[in-house]
């Protein structure tokens, strides 16, 4: 579908004259209004005082850690989750924790979190105390499980708590009702670090380190963690986020990040000392998160536990094949879905619900997700992919737009009829839910007519938000340069991206679907290189002598040779 290209108006005026007109322009569109907020150092970190059950949480781990009892993680099966198991372990047993270890949930055996079901699982290894990370905050059933077998619990996540809250010893969220900590957006790792920094803390005040004799941990040691979690779990990238990321990528390119991050990095054909965000949240997070949607996240983690390269490598290698048959069932999925589509009834004007929601009997569970965002990206409205679960239920997973809260439409779904959803949970924008089969098509009649309750039709235009046009003078290296040293770019604090009309000089498609240019500036007639991505093959290559193009200037390095080039997000031709 075409695009409306849209011109991002200033929030603010920055002046600063350290910062070159095109900077001042990008950053006041992005809301800043001091330079003070663009400040990435560790001591402008926001502190971990103000919030609410870090005190009692970080007491209850410190007896844990000081008497030696056994502790169990208990994550989430994505890359939030995986991350942020990793880091409590490091960090425990460089604390001197002796008895610690992790537990995943297999999607497909026990679902997301702590459930009772789970609980029974890690009451086999008898553990003193449970922490569980990314998790939890919902997890009112398991926790009482939990508590009856005599374990205490403590709850570090991250996720919207419902109307009942867990029992929890400790409950740890910057989400949950009367947290003062200012920043709501961090991801699951980072309120993990958060924990472990304060213990640190604790114990070094016990002189716990000095009795043991053990190194007082360096807490910027976890950063290549926490920077890959909040990435790859699309977050806001508010100051403080953009701080952890920040300080994280510093450390993955001067090489002295976790071995499983540079296995990972290797094995997708990144240079770790040039990545940025982006790097991340493309190349390292969907091979982790393959683990978790095919099979176990456990080889995930233990790749992020990896202190050997070679063990590492094997693992990431591992991560690798998983991810490539991801794709190769995505794509198949992305068929069949389309299919769906084809047959779909449409409304009196012609047009797909506002609410899509699709299923099929084949689809994979772990795939769904990326599934019900690749036709939200394709048909821009709020889709949810379905597949089969046991006992006559499906999962679902969904993918929202803008303007339409996924969450809470689900929940104005099951007020008006509770039959529908079993469970359900999530953000703004992802959430996922479990419904009989049976009451599918019931469902998807009201999702859609919640949809089309809270969107107007103006809603449905995909749009892109363009920081303007570049002058031929500014397409170089050195802009390139300057604007990824700017960054971390990222979800709510989005890599610049311009817009212009060019001629089409060269075209032709590499790879599969991918679409090779060279563009020129119309009125200068300077050329630059450009690659699109996954184009659409009955549009392109194109018979047009111009196209309107959105694009993001980029460095490209191939055979030692540096160049500047368009990475295209958007093509139209004209």
């Amino acid at each position: 579908m075409n695009k409306l290209i849209v011109r991002r108006n200033s929030f603010t005026e920055l002046n600063d004259n350290s910062l070159t007109p095109l900077l001042q322009r990008i950053y006041g569109a992005r809301g800043i209004q001091n330079p003070v907020e663009l400040e990435r150092s560790l001591k402008v970190l926001l502190p971990y005082s103000s919030m609410k059950g870090i005190e009692r949480g970080v007491l209850l781990i410190a007896e844990a850690v000081q008497r030696q009892k056994r502790i169990l993680i208990v994550g989430d099966f994505d890359c939030d989750g995986a991350t942020s198991s990793a880091l409590a372990v490091l960090a425990l047993r460089k604390m001197g924790a002796s008895q610690v270890d992790f537990l995943v949930p297999n999607r497909f055996e026990y679902g997301y979190g702590l459930s009772p079901e789970i609980v029974a699982v890690a009451a086999q290894q008898s553990p003193d105390l449970l922490i569980t990370v990314d998790n939890g905050i919902s997890s009112v059933e398991g926790v009482r499980a939990a508590k009856s077998l005599g374990i205490d619990v403590v709850v570090t996540d991250h996720h919207l708590p419902g109307a009942e809250l867990p029992e929890a010893d400790a409950l740890i969220n910057p989400n949950q009702h009367g947290c003062g900590f200012p920043s709501k957006n961090l991801c699951g790792v980072g309120v993990i670090f958060y924990v472990m920094s304060a213990l640190r803390r604790t114990l070094q005040e016990d002189e716990w380190f000095q009795r043991q004799h053990i190194p007082v941990p360096n807490m910027a040691s976890f950063l290549d963690l926490v920077a890959l979690g909040t990435v790859a779990d699309v977050v806001t990238l508010d100051q403080n986020n953009r701080i952890l990321v920040d300080q994280g990528l510093r450390r993955i390119r001067a090489g002295v990040a976790r071995p499983g991050i540079l296995a990972l990095l290797e094995v997708a054909g990144r240079t770790p000392a040039k990545i940025v965000a982006s790097d991340l949240g493309f190349a390292v997070g969907p091979r982790l998160n393959a683990a978790g949607r095919l099979e176990d996240m456990s080889i995930g983690i233990d790749c992020l536990l990896a202190e050997d390269h070679d063990q590492a490598r094997a693992l990431a290698f591992q991560l690798d094949e998983l991810n490539q048959d991801r794709k190769s069932i995505e794509q198949s999925m992305q068929d069949q879905a389309l299919t769906i589509l084809d047959s779909m009834e449409l409304d009196t004007n012609g047009n797909f619900p506002v609410g899509l929601c699709l299923f099929d009997e084949s689809w994979h569970e772990g795939v769904i997700g990326i599934l019900a965002s690749r036709i939200k990206e394709r048909f821009h409205r709020p889709v949810i992919a379905f597949a089969p679960a046991e006992n006559g239920m499906i999962k679902g997973s969904a993918r929202s737009i803008p303007k339409l809260h996924i969450r809470d439409a689900l929940d104005a779904v099951a007020a008006r009829d509770p039959r529908l959803l079993s469970k359900f949970g999530g953000h703004a924008m992802a959430a996922g839910m479990s419904l009989k089969q049976e009451h599918f098509e019931a469902f998807s009649k009201a999702f859609d007519e919640e949809a089309r309750r809270l969107l107007l039709e103006e809603d449905l235009q995909a749009r892109i938000d363009s920081d303007g046009e570049l002058d031929s003078d500014e397409m170089n290296l050195e802009m390139a340069q300057l604007l990824r040293d700017a960054g971390p770019w990222g979800q709510n604090f989005p890599e610049p991206i311009f817009d212009g009309v060019f001629d089409l000089i060269q075209q032709r498609i590499v790879g599969q679907r991918h679409l090779k240019l060279v563009l020129a500036e119309p009125r200068s007639g300077f050329c630059v290189d450009a690659i699109a991505f996954n184009v659409d093959l009955g549009l392109w290559p194109s018979d047009s002598s111009q196209a309107k193009v959105a694009y993001k200037l980029d460095i490209n390095e191939f055979r030692g040779r540096t160049s500047v080039q368009f990475l295209v997000d958007y093509l139209e031709p004209l």
